[in-house]
């Protein structure tokens, strides 16, 4: 595997910032934050980690001693930018943007240097079309919270290497998480798509009248959601029989929602305004203090089933 020492993440929003902290996994690995704006990376990161200290997860001393080994600059010509062996962008879901932050990190970079995007929907082959050096160039989809969810997707574009894509994927394995490669550069690449397959039958059984938002959600939650963690969906299929399996979809597929477009119902929260978190109103109404309460809860639930803590 390339040594990899010196990481370079590009973005210092939520998941740039917990990215880095992940990287500081490895006593070897050096990170470097670059921003447009000026960030307090070492505040935002203490305040990600603050369950993970109180659960007794790391020690406040481990935290102090990752977050030495992070450095942020605004000036992305400097000489911690140009010595990254690896680099993990995280900036804005904008096609345009991550060309373009591409285009002037291969003019700065090694030509050896490994680039990867974090995007959990834009396709990497296209974010990296015009780049001279396409084959160290691969997907890494890292999943919200960055610094809890153990998965990272890595993406194969249509000219990845096979060495970049293992030494990316042994980097990752390295630093604690669990990654995957996705062998084909397709929209949602593997656990996204399986994610939305459900939200969109999920969203149906509201729009016909089935059940309400609440009850879908206590649906999953306390039956087939509870052993997903433990049992993925083709060892249930083989543990049931795959008889059985064809048989209940033979019957039930037919049923099930198979629309390409998104749901009428939402179409109308968002045409009403009714974003969800962002507005206070979604599916269900949230007050600020039960929307803390639900990303606190899930921390906890992912601290506890994670490092049972």
């Amino acid at each position: 595997m390339k040594e990899i020492q010196n990481v370079l993440v590009v973005g210092g929003g939520m998941m740039g910032k917990n990215i880095a902290f992940v990287m500081t996994a490895s006593p070897a690995i050096r990170v470097t934050v670059t921003d447009i704006t000026a960030q307090d990376i070492h505040g935002e990161i203490a305040r990600n980690c603050r369950l993970l200290v109180a659960h007794q997860v790391i020690t406040e001393e481990e935290l102090n001693q990752r977050l030495g080994r992070i450095f942020f600059t605004t000036d992305i010509d400097s000489e911690q930018v140009k010595r990254a062996d690896l680099v993990i962008e995280a900036v804005y879901e904008d096609m345009a943007v991550k060309q373009e932050t591409f285009a002037k990190l291969e003019t700065l970079c090694f030509p050896e240097a490994i680039f990867c995007t974090n995007t959990s929907v834009m396709s990497p082959s296209r974010i990296s079309e015009n780049l001279k050096y396409r084959q160290r160039f691969v997907g890494t989809h890292f999943w919200n919270p960055a610094h809890l969810i153990p998965l990272v997707e890595v993406v194969k574009t249509d000219a990845t290497s096979d060495e970049t894509a293992e030494t990316v994927m042994q980097l990752l394995t390295s630093v604690g998480k669990k990654a995957i490669l996705c062998q084909k550069d397709v929209p949602g690449f593997v656990a996204n798509r399986m994610q939305h397959a459900l939200w969109r039958e999920a969203i149906s059984i509201v729009e016909n009248g089935i059940a309400d938002a609440q009850t879908v959600d206590e649906a999953v939650k306390f039956s087939f959601g509870l052993r997903l963690g433990q049992l993925g969906p083709l060892e249930n299929a083989d543990m049931v029989g795959l008889d059985l399996t064809y048989s209940i979809h033979d019957y039930i597929l037919p049923h099930l929602e198979a629309s390409g477009r998104p749901s009428p119902v939402l179409e109308e929260l968002r045409a009403h305004g009714h974003l969800g978190f962002k507005t206070g109103k979604g599916f269900k109404s949230w007050t600020p203090g039960q929307m803390q309460a639900v990303r606190d809860s899930l921390n906890t639930y992912l601290i506890k089933a994670l490092y049972d803590k």
